[in-house]
């Protein structure tokens, strides 16, 4: 399939973008839709799954026939044979009259299993027999009824990984899976991003009767670099939100990031330009990012060091050369940030100055022991001061242990425990 049919698909279909990732799906749904082989769309909630299994139908001899989307997710598990198979009057409780089901309904046509990592074992197995043999039987039935039916499903979860947990038949799986076709995420589509958003923008203006909205650079650099965890879906909420609620129509970098979720697996992902020599530069912001990783590494490593100090006891010359610039990578990071900008107030925002931490060659052993005794000491007072509080707690409550627990905020098996531990009588 050359590009002139891709592009053509993509405009049939209301597809937007180019990654190869997409045009590689595309390829694939158009070459397998003339066919009657089951398909097996796997990709993220909101990643557009839904919009090729119309591809395949509708470029498919069923075209005519009917195409029915089902999400297996939202039917109770009580109803869903129901829904997908049929039933016989009086078969269950509320079934006043016969009902046909979705597979004989779209007898001739193509049915879309949405989310069907969700389906109960006990409908897997009818499914399974609808795929192999093209038989049914209605709920509160005996009759087997046949159906011609093209079976499309899709998942957002490991199928394989459900049926190693014993929650996905291993048998349908693979069924199923005749021809599968990954839909890439969002975060994964490149440029694709401003696309989408930019005609998102465009639609939403013309239906609130405004001016469409643009991102400035800084805004759209921030954009392409975000997580999108609810990927298409999230991106067109994202940009009603802000056709309906800004007045300014030029959106920025501020604005923008009002309406993004900032949680810690949503941060945007470091984005390192080149300069006209090839050398990669960082923006103020990623400068920052990059400090914080950095840090907190550096702080891994001075928490490890400190532990082993105090299980050992003793400062190894070899701990100290194994980490040289474990405190000189924190100031020479920090410093960094502030060479790299000429922006003022980030400088005073963020830059704290910290004095250098050394350790000196001929590092005297009585100040290893001094420490230890310190740590010693207070460790010793802890257990005092718990102690202290026990018997005042018993005390109070005339050695009843239930209300001495009460108020010291543990459990009376902990508090028993502590009783012996401390020898109180």
């Amino acid at each position: 399939m050359n590009n002139s049919e891709i592009l053509s698909i993509k405009q049939r279909f209301g597809i937007i973008g180019n990654s190869p990732q997409l045009n590689r799906a595309i390829q694939i749904a158009s070459q397998v839709a003339p066919t009657d082989m089951t398909v097996l769309i796997n990709g993220e909630s909101g990643s557009g799954k839904e919009s090729f299994s119309k591809i395949i139908h509708q470029l498919s001899p069923r075209k005519h026939g009917k195409f029915i989307a089902i999400n297996c997710g939202a039917i109770p598990e009580g109803t869903i044979d129901s829904e997908l198979f049929g039933h016989e009057k009086g078969s269950f409780t509320g079934a006043y009259d016969a009902r046909k089901g979705y597979f004989e309904v779209t007898d001739g046509g193509t049915i879309f299993l949405d989310e069907i990592g969700e389906m109960p074992m006990s409908t897997q197995a009818r499914l399974l027999r609808v795929l192999e043999n093209g038989e049914f039987i209605k709920v509160g039935s005996s009759k087997v009824q046949k159906t011609d039916v093209r079976v499309v499903a899709a998942t957002n979860v490991d199928l394989l990984n459900a049926v190693d947990k014993g929650k996905f038949r291993e048998d349908l799986y693979y069924r199923l899976s005749t021809v599968p076709i990954s839909v890439p995420p969002l975060r994964d589509r490149g440029t694709d991003v401003d696309l989408l958003f930019r005609k998102f923008a465009s639609d939403f203006a013309e239906k609130y009767r405004v001016d469409s909205i643009r991102l400035d650079d800084a805004a759209k650099n921030i954009l392409l670099r975000y997580n999108f965890p609810g990927n298409i879906r999230q991106l067109k909420n994202l940009v009603e939100q802000i056709s309906a609620l800004e007045m300014d129509r030029q959106v920025s970098a501020e604005t923008l990031v009002k309406y993004l979720p900032q949680n810690r697996s949503n941060l945007p992902a470091l984005y390192k330009s080149t300069d006209a020599q090839g050398a990669e530069n960082l923006n103020e912001r990623d400068l920052l990012y990059k400090v914080l990783f950095d840090m907190k590494k550096d702080m891994t490593e001075l928490k490890k060091l400190v532990h082993d100090i105090l299980e050992s006891g003793d400062i190894k010359e070899s701990a100290i050369r194994d980490h040289p610039n474990l405190f000189r990578n924190i100031d020479d990071s920090l410093s960094s940030v502030v060479n790299s900008t000429s922006d003022t107030s980030l400088s005073d925002s963020y830059y704290l100055e910290p004095k250098p931490i050394e350790f000196a060659d001929d590092y005297e052993d009585d100040k290893v022991e001094d420490i230890s005794h310190e740590m010693e000491d207070e460790s010793l007072s802890i257990e005092k001061k718990e102690k202290e509080l026990i018997i005042k707690a018993l005390k109070k409550n005339n050695n009843k242990r239930k209300y001495a627990a009460k108020d010291l905020g543990i459990s009376e098996r902990t508090l028993y425990r502590k009783i012996k531990e401390y020898e109180i009588e």
